[in-house]
């Protein structure tokens, strides 16, 4: 980054602790001057560095702002039942909320189900060329807080992919998101004519997503 862009970015930076300073404490503010400092690591393409720099910060924040982070946890599980019911529809799905969890789908043969994970710190890491499906049409849904997804497609599978992600990055193919609000929305050209579709919906705070078409 050049010098006038970090004395725009200080400018910044003063200008928030002027208007926000008599809410927010001095740990809060160093909290996010780290994250947002990660955030700029990663989009230079210096990724464990910035992902360090994000979690340090977020930690800080926890404990200055431990209600707040209850209460986002409590939004993001209220958006998750939303968006699920709309996913589903009428549909049976397995549905499930935990604080962390992690899927290794993708060492031996599983059994792929339409489903719904909530959770606080997930890692999910999916291989479709070992996947039984159970059904012609499979939605699967990753939504929380912090997330780190590595979707492996193979291409007989017609898959759509809806993706968000307001902290962190998204890698699919040539194409990488680093940054603040990254986004994606993919659906394979022979979606409509394979016999077994896919939809992935990924939605988290914070977290990497990784597709790689095989």
């Amino acid at each position: 980054m050049d010098r006038n862009r970090w004395i725009a970015v200080g400018f910044i930076c003063l200008g928030f602790i002027m208007l926000f300073g008599r809410w927010f404490g001095f740990f809060t503010i160093v909290a996010l001057l780290l994250m947002f400092a990660g955030v700029l690591q990663v989009r230079t393409g210096q990724v464990k560095r910035g992902y360090i720099l994000l979690g340090v910060g977020a930690v800080m924040l926890m404990l200055e702002h431990l209600m707040l982070i209850i209460g986002v946890s409590l939004i993001s599980l209220g958006i998750f039942y939303g968006k699920s019911r709309r996913a589903h529809g009428t549909t049976g799905y397995v549905q499930k909320q935990s604080f962390m969890s992690n899927f290794d789908w993708d060492q031996s043969p599983w059994v792929m189900r339409s489903l719904s994970i909530w959770h606080v710190l997930g890692e999910a890491d999916v291989d479709l060329s070992l996947a039984l499906p159970e059904e012609r049409h499979t939605v699967m849904m990753f939504h929380g807080l912090l997330g780190d997804i590595d979707l492996m497609i193979p291409d007989y599978y017609g898959v759509e992919i809806e993706a968000f992600i307001l902290f962190g990055s998204i890698h699919m193919g040539d194409r990488k998101e680093t940054g603040i609000m990254n986004r994606v929305r993919y659906q394979s050209p022979n979606y409509e004519t394979s016999e077994y579709k896919v939809k992935f919906i990924v939605s988290y705070l914070g977290g990497d997503l990784s597709i790689r078409m095989t």
